[in-house]
């Protein structure tokens, strides 16, 4: 995973900026921890807590769907273990596109992960806020504080893109043939 902005969309980049320096203006610290994530990342942390059955469907209906590199990527990260933390697929993240940033509080000199302390004043919720009036999308309303996001759709496929376009944009972002 990248911490890096520079691996952003510039676009994208250019208005995270522009919300960090919001944030701040509101005495917010907000740290950016993940930027892009390559697709094996996306993978791993889809895998966790999932059993075998459900990673070997997964990659069956990826494979159906014409997205072998990405079934491929699925398979090869190989066991992983902790909390479920994520129901996107690899490619199905802003986070492979360049077009997604997560980032942390920073209060007091240290890192905070609730969105229900400090009340109005909360580093997520003013975030959010911000995000929101600069156009991009926070995932706070489905529990994701930490996520802002370019586009407003869920996801690449929910944005229209089917797993063989996304999975040729994964090839030729990240390597592969």
């Amino acid at each position: 995973m990248s911490r890096s902005l520079s691996t952003l969309a510039p676009e994208f980049r250019e208005r995270l900026g522009v919300l960090l320096e919001a944030c701040a203006a509101r005495g917010v610290d907000m740290r950016p921890y993940c930027t892009e994530r390559p697709p094996s990342d996306q993978a791993r942390l889809w895998r966790q807590s999932r059993c075998m059955s459900e990673i070997d469907a997964a990659a069956r209906m990826l494979m159906d769907a014409d997205a072998h590199w990405l079934a491929g990527v699925l398979l090869s990260v190989g066991p992983q273990h902790g909390p479920q933390v994520t129901s996107a697929l690899p490619g199905q993240s802003w986070h492979q596109f360049g077009l997604a940033c997560d980032s942390y509080w920073l209060a007091s000199g240290k890192a905070q992960w609730s969105a229900a302390k400090g009340g109005n004043a909360n580093g997520y919720r003013v975030m959010a806020e911000e995000a929101s009036r600069l156009g991009l999308r926070s995932l706070g309303d489905i529990g994701d504080w930490p996520h802002v996001q370019g586009p407003a759709s869920a996801s690449p496929r929910s944005d229209g893109m089917t797993w063989a376009e996304i999975d040729e944009a994964m090839r030729e972002r990240f390597g592969g043939s």
